[in-house]
C-alpha cells in the first residue's frame, strides 16, 4: 500500500487530497475519486480510500475545503452554498482532482469512478451527471428535487439507513429519477443502519450526531453488504 498527501492545482488555488494506490500491477488500474462528508477529509476518508486501493483501484480523496481562502467555517458554508446551487468551487475542485488521477500513468483514463458519502453523494451525483465517469456511488446524499438536476447521470450505486428520518426518503426520490432516466442503479435502504453507517465517527463527531434524528453511526453488516454491492457494481460498470 502507498499513500501520500499531495497537492492539486486548481482555478483557484491548490487542493489538499489524499492518493492511496496498491503500487505496482500489471496495466493501467481503474481510478476512483472520494468525497467526503461535511467533516472533511479526516482519517476516515483516508481509511476508505485505502479500502477501495486494496481493491486494486487508484483511489484521491480530495479536501474540499482546502483550495478556498478564509476560515474553515467560511469554506464549509461556501462548499455547501455550492453543493444547494449545483455550481461552484467545489465543482471544479473535483473536476480538477479527476483530471489529476486520470493523468497519472498507473491509472486508466477510461475507467474512472465516484464514490461519495453525505455531503460527498450530493456533490457525487450531480458531478457525475456532467463528467465523464462511468460509475458513480452515493451513500446517503441529498438529492435534488428537479430530475434535470442529474440528466446524464451514469450508472449509479447508493445505500440509505432506514433509521435516518431525515435522508431515507431520499433514496426513492433518487430511484424514481433513474427510473425515468432509464439509468440503470441500484439503491438500496437497509432497515437496521442509520445516516453514516459507512463511516466511523472519531469522539468529538460521535458527540454531535448522537441525538440527531438521522441515527447517526457506523452499522457494521450494513457497510459490509454496501461495500460488496458497491465493489461488485464497479467491477461490471468499469470493466475491472
Amino acid at each position: 500500500m502507498l499513500t501520500e498527501d499531495v497537492r492539486l492545482a486548481t482555478s483557484g488555488g491548490e487542493l489538499s487530497a489524499y492518493l492511496a494506490t496498491t503500487g505496482q500491477a500489471a496495466g493501467p488500474r481503474p481510478g476512483v475519486i472520494v468525497l467526503h462528508e461535511l467533516f472533511g477529509l479526516n482519517d476516515d476518508i483516508r481509511r476508505i480510500a485505502r479500502r477501495f486501493a486494496d481493491h486494486g483501484y487508484v483511489a484521491l480523496a480530495p479536501d474540499l475545503y482546502s483550495a478556498g481562502a478564509g476560515p474553515r467555517l467560511l469554506c464549509i458554508r461556501r462548499t455547501m452554498a455550492a453543493l444547494r446551487s449545483g455550481t461552484g468551487r467545489a465543482f471544479d475542485d473535483i473536476e480538477a482532482a479527476r483530471q489529476w488521477l486520470a493523468a497519472r500513468p498507473e491509472v486508466d483514463a477510461s475507467r474512472l469512478a465516484v464514490a461519495g458519502f453525505c455531503m460527498g453523494g450530493g456533490f457525487a451525483i450531480l458531478y457525475a451527471a456532467r463528467a465523464p465517469i462511468g460509475a458513480v456511488a452515493d451513500f446517503y446524499g441529498a438529492v435534488p428535487k428537479e430530475r434535470q438536476a442529474i440528466e446524464g447521470i451514469c450508472p449509479v450505486v447508493g445505500g440509505y439507513g432506514g433509521q435516518d428520518r431525515v435522508f431515507s426518503g431520499h433514496a426513492e426520490r433518487l430511484r424514481g429519477h433513474l427510473q425515468e432516466l432509464g439509468v440503470e442503479h441500484e439503491v438500496t435502504i437497509y432497515p437496521d443502519a442509520g445516516h453514516s453507517f459507512m463511516n466511523r465517527y472519531g469522539r468529538l463527531q460521535s458527540l454531535l450526531v448522537r441525538f440527531s434524528p438521522m441515527t447517526a453511526a457506523h452499522h457494521e453488516p450494513s457497510a459490509e453488504a454496501a461495500w460488496t454491492s458497491m465493489l461488485a457494481f464497479f467491477e461490471r460498470h468499469l470493466e475491472c
